[in-house]
């Protein structure tokens, strides 16, 4: 069984943070909090952890009365699969061990991720990783025996007992998969490796995100800066480019430094994603990972071959962006600075919450009162503090509401970070009112598309609402930025985790420079290095290193996926009536109920045709339009917008 947890990592390593300073002198003033100790927060912008435990005493309680209830799989697991009772029994004690066993894990994981120094919160960590290992390899028979049983007597069994109805689902997958399921020694082999499957994760994030020493630069105007990610972040956005490509170019120097220990970290972590797909006699890991949502390998490819059939959009986007910011040569530096930097926008907190809470609107009450409540009852962890890791996510364990860290900072992205993470949340918390416990996992597939369907209404309100012309031009900018992210750099990545497993799979080893000039090669490639659009020098080889989801194993590509699945999604919503409406909302109550491709499918949206990815192209072409004309209207001294096919 796959833990049902419901959880999503933002793209916060790469995703384009386009902080701006205050529209006018006087803008909403931003808490910093970046090196305050976690003890010193206000609690008001912390989020509830004590609504899964009041404290670390009571956390270790609970952990050692789920140690005494294991004990209870002895008795139940033999002859479980002789009678309905029996097979009810055994899976309702599965379900209530797991449902303990994932608070405890939640709490451990979240307290740990905002206070990463805390040796105590480490060793929570650690041992909560350990039980979810050993309840894994207890109920390593669970599988087989139902493969034993046989899909006519499992029929049997569901048609005589209502209680089992829930797990008609799992049951029907097991049996699917059955020649990748192993016998039960060997499967308690494989459960039992769970125990360090994130080591090679856990070493990477904390050398990216803690112990790397920060190099200092001596900015234009005189001002020293210890170069860590929050400043690097900040002063790749400044309008002053000798101090953008000064923090890009002392940043990555940096960190390429320490390529050879990435370089091992990922390999070892690439190899164990072999070891498990080997073991289950998969032909390839692509084919082992998506065998889990049942998901055909033509659907990844599809990504990366229409993500490098349709450059084109991309490349204009990258042309006016050059244009608008007055430069012969785009450098790969100048990404993440705002083309419109005319305008300066930062929000407060209170002002996020209202725009957000509008642009959901028209999603209906039932979801709008549910964000409420995630603002209300404290479900997010707001600001970054001393130690806190980089990055977002949101995480929902069943029997608790969403957990949601940003790292906040008041500028547009973090606004659309907030969309984003919000609808990860919303996702979880309706599949975990609606569904069981055993169908409430939200499938891997689908994580991403409730999160950018609402950036799309944000940025559909914001361009609906906004009035002056030069601040829609600015949002556009950042809504590309987005797409640029979600769609084009996920078929870019999605095409290096391919080379890079088959790299392995061919039995060779992944080096650092393997690994760079790979990674350089493609980024040259999908931005136009070549054609002269995009300058993308040599030192940007080591990015990849900071891409903590290249570990997650054939995770980055739903990404694009799903951007490409919730544009069409919120254009149904935003031009449909109350059918739309509900229709999207019972894909986010679906949970796991089926496999994802049929739940997106009845709520309209086929991946498998080819148009899906046509309209989604086309659509980012007419953005760009959009664009172009805009920025010729407001800037006609400049030149016009030079036209490209799509």
């Amino acid at each position: 069984m796959k833990p049902k947890w419901c959880f999503s990592l933002a793209l916060s390593m790469i995703l384009l943070a386009l902080s701006m300073a205050p529209l006018a002198a006087a803008g909403p003033v931003i808490p910093d909090y970046a090196t305050t100790e976690r003890k010193d927060i206000p609690v008001e912008y912390t989020w509830s952890i004590e609504d899964i435990y009041a404290s670390s005493e009571a956390w270790r309680k609970d952990k050692a009365q789920l140690l005494e209830m294991m004990d209870r799989i002895k008795e139940a697991a033999p002859g479980w699969t002789t009678s309905p009772q029996k097979m009810l029994n055994l899976m309702r004690l599965r379900d209530e061990l797991y449902i303990k066993l994932f608070r405890i894990f939640s709490y451990a994981l979240h307290q740990n991720n905002t206070d990463l120094g805390n040796t105590e919160f480490i060793t929570m960590k650690g041992e909560a990783q350990a039980l979810l290992a050993g309840l894994a390899a207890k109920f390593a028979f669970k599988a087989s025996d139902i493969l034993k049983l046989g899909e006519a007597a499992v029929s049997g069994y569901l048609q005589s007992e209502p209680g089992l109805r829930p797990y008609r689902f799992e049951f029907d997958n097991i049996l699917r998969g059955g020649k990748h399921i192993l016998p039960q020694g060997q499967e308690e082999i494989i459960r039992s490796s769970d125990l360090f499957a994130n080591n090679f994760s856990t070493a990477s994030g904390i050398l990216n995100n803690l112990e790397m020493p920060a190099p200092e630069i001596t900015l234009a105007d005189g001002t020293k800066m210890l170069l860590n990610r929050a400043n690097y972040n900040k002063i790749r956005e400044s309008k002053i480019r000798a101090d953008r490509e000064l923090a890009f170019k002392v940043f990555w120097e940096n960190r390429n430094q320490f390529l050879n220990t990435f370089a091992a970290l990922l390999d070892g972590e690439i190899k164990r994603h072999l070891f498990l797909a080997q073991a289950r006699k998969f032909p390839d890991c692509l084919e082992s990972t998506l065998s889990d949502d049942n998901i055909d390998p033509s659907v990844y490819h599809s990504l990366i071959k229409n993500g490098r059939a349709n450059l084109g959009p991309l490349h204009r986007y990258w042309e006016l962006k050059k244009r608008l910011l007055g430069v012969d040569t785009l450098k790969h530096s100048d990404r993440f600075v705002s083309a419109v930097n005319r305008v300066e926008k930062r929000y407060s907190y209170k002002e996020a919450q209202n725009i957000i809470l509008e642009a959901f609107r028209p999603l209906g009450p039932e979801y709008t009162q549910a964000v409420r409540k995630a603002f209300r009852e404290r479900w997010i962890d707001l600001y970054p503090n001393k130690g806190k890791q980089a990055g977002g996510y949101s995480a929902q364990a069943f029997g608790l509401h969403p957990y949601i860290k940003l790292n906040f900072d008041g500028s547009y992205a973090s606004l659309s970070d907030l969309a984003h993470e919000l609808g990860h949340a919303m996702h979880s918390h309706f599949s975990c009112k609606n569904q069981p416990f055993a169908n409430a996992e939200c499938p891997t597939f689908l994580a991403e598309i409730a999160s950018t369907f609402n950036e799309n209404l944000l940025i559909q309100y914001l361009l609906k609402t906004e009035k002056d012309d030069l601040f829609k031009l600015y949002i556009l900018d950042q809504f590309l930025q987005q797409i640029q992210t979600y769609v084009y750099l996920q078929a870019q990545l999605a095409e290096y985790e391919l080379a890079m497993h088959r790299e392995v799979e061919a039995g060779r080893t992944l080096t650092a420079n393997w690994l760079g000039k790979t990674h350089l090669e493609l980024s040259r490639f999908y931005n136009g290095h070549e054609k002269g659009i995009m300058e993308v020098p040599d030192y940007s080889r080591g990015e990849w290193a900071a891409i903590p989801h290249l570990f997650r194993n054939y995770y980055l590509y739903t990404y694009g996926t799903g951007k490409i699945a919730s544009m069409a999604l919120s254009d149904k919503v935003l031009s449909g009536k109350r059918q739309e409406r509900e229709s999207y909302l019972a894909l986010l109550k679906a949970g796991g109920s089926d496999y994802p491709l049929n739940i997106l499918k009845a709520s309209g949206i086929d991946m498998s045709d080819p148009e899906t990815y046509g309209r989604a192209f086309a659509h980012i072409g007419k953005l760009v339009s959009t664009m172009e004309k805009l920025a010729a209207a407001l800037f006609p001294e400049e030149g016009k917008v030079r036209k490209q096919s799509r």
